[in-house]
């Protein structure tokens, strides 16, 4: 089991900078793929990006790309999503995801076993 637990999530003004961070705990040794994904209400879990834990590769959605960078401190077993020009059209709640595979369809969520609660972001105009 992994124990994922985000923070840095609160309220931003469009072209502002948050950054968010997802502590892992638990059985971290052979964690692979560490991702992101948000949320708003009534819709689909979205994928944001994600890094393969290892190797330190990355992928982002199109929406986020170049504004948003994926990262992780292998040490700590911490993963980080830097959001810079935030635009209105981020505010959503972001959930942390970690897998022990890194699968070829990283931005589905029903390849994730574990997740975070969720940090809600509000960028407002």
């Amino acid at each position: 089991q992994v124990h994922l637990v985000e923070s840095g999530g609160g309220l931003a003004q469009a072209g502002d900078s948050l950054t968010l961070s997802c502590a892992a705990s638990g059985s971290t040794v052979n964690l692979l793929a560490m991702a992101w994904f948000r949320q708003r209400p009534g819709q689909e879990r979205e994928f944001v990006a994600v890094i393969r834990w290892v190797r330190g590769d990355t992928e982002y959605a199109d929406s986020v790309k170049g504004r948003f960078t994926i990262s992780r401190d292998h040490g700590k077993y911490t993963g980080y999503l830097q959001m810079n020009s935030l635009e209105t059209k981020d505010t959503a709640r972001y959930f942390c995801a970690a897998d022990h595979n890194y699968s070829d369809d990283f931005n589905l969520p029903s390849q994730y076993e574990y997740w975070g609660q969720g940090a809600q972001v509000t960028v407002s105009s």
